[in-house]
């Protein structure tokens, strides 16, 4: 009985769904003409333009009281360089309402010249720009304040507290974990690098985290420098062993004919993999949390009832989506980090560092 009643209630639940559907496509069969008039919630557009760098950081849009869409957003300078015209300066504000400014417009996010014959160089502050200066910034200064703790012999003659004692413990993390296994006794020369990279993508994911903030390290650019930083660092650990292994390993000759252009494509794959990692990761969390906000007014433009109705379980799920986000944060951060030393430990492969009178340095196991 108590199965029967349960089926249904779903029935009735399922069927009150689809007549309000219905309702919504015979309204929509009689508003043709005027389909056009009002421009409906566009999810590609909301999603794309959150991940996307721009030239303000944009908050919100709403409808004032002249009945006109404003916006709460913090314009950025905009900086332009054309050989014809010179440098050109003022604030993205002034593109509003599609004005032209100084002969150029903005469209889908990129600054054009309007005569085609002008050649411009865009060198602005983008959001991405102002926000990893920021992330610098406060990089910065949280490293400087614990040393200057330090200096003063908080942590060495006593307990470290506060935030010293959180930053020691990762300190601490990063060298035993990732520092030590993979670089032996050599890796204190490489700890300013692990941490510096650790800590500024780990900022950085944070603040993107923030409503209305750029996802920096969702943006394949920065990923891109990274990588290419690590790849630098790698290539200058090597070692004659290492290229040996490479170019000339100890295979029969058939063999290497196949294995020398598979090991020459490894160098680059190594950074490509460290780019395209963080990016990917960084990226499907925003679009997921974008994605599940936008199913609200997805359904409220089907019906405002099911708008609704489905609000609470788009936000819970949302919320929870952020929370994995904070976690993948410091998941991240530490992949990059932990590889990074990872493919620098092999690039140090064969180094007599690493023997100490025959034996191995159990610090490379």
């Amino acid at each position: 009985m108590r199965f029967n009643w349960m089926k249904s209630l779903l029935v009735a639940a399922f069927s009150l769904i689809m007549l309000s559907l219905s309702s919504v496509v015979f309204g929509q069969e009689k508003k043709e003409t005027t389909a056009e008039e009002k421009k409906g919630f566009d999810a590609n557009e909301v999603i794309f333009g959150h991940v996307k760098d721009a030239h303000e950081f944009h908050f919100l849009s709403y409808k004032g009281d002249d009945e006109k869409e404003h916006e709460a957003a913090i314009p950025l300078p905009v900086i332009l360089y054309s050989p014809q015209k010179g440098f050109s300066v003022f604030m993205s504000s002034a593109f509003h309402d599609n004005q032209i400014v100084d002969g150029y417009k903005l469209e889908e996010g990129k600054i054009i010249p309007v005569d085609s014959s002008v050649k411009v160089y865009d060198i602005s502050l983008t959001r991405n720009v102002v926000q990893m200066i920021i992330a610098l910034i406060l990089f910065v200064w949280l490293m400087l304040a614990v040393a200057k703790k330090y200096k003063k012999g908080h942590g060495v003659i006593s307990a470290p507290s506060g935030v010293q004692n959180a930053i020691e413990i990762v300190i601490e993390f990063i060298a035993d974990q990732v520092g030590k296994p993979y670089l032996g006794k050599r890796y204190t020369k490489y700890m300013p690098y692990l941490l510096t990279i650790f800590f500024f993508i780990l900022i950085n994911t944070f603040f993107g985290l923030i409503p209305g903030s750029a996802n920096v390290t969702g943006n394949i650019a920065f990923t891109m420098v990274l990588a290419l930083i690590s790849f630098v660092v790698i290539l200058l650990s090597s070692n004659k062993h290492y290229w040996g292994h490479i170019i000339n390993p100890d295979v029969p000759w058939g063999v290497k004919v196949i294995l020398i252009p598979v090991e020459i494509l490894g160098i680059f794959t190594k950074p490509f993999a460290l780019m395209i990692r963080l990016f990917a990761n960084m990226l499907a969390g925003h679009i997921i949390i974008i994605c599940l906000i936008s199913m609200i007014f997805i359904f409220g433009a089907l019906n405002k009832g099911i708008g609704w109705g489905f609000a609470p379980v788009s936000l819970a799920f949302s919320i929870f989506i952020y929370f994995i986000e904070i976690l993948v944060a410091f998941i991240q951060a530490f992949i990059f980090t932990n590889l990074t030393a990872v493919f620098i430990g092999q690039a140090m492969e064969g180094s007599h560092d690493a023997y100490d009178d025959g034996h191995v340095d159990p610090a490379m196991l």
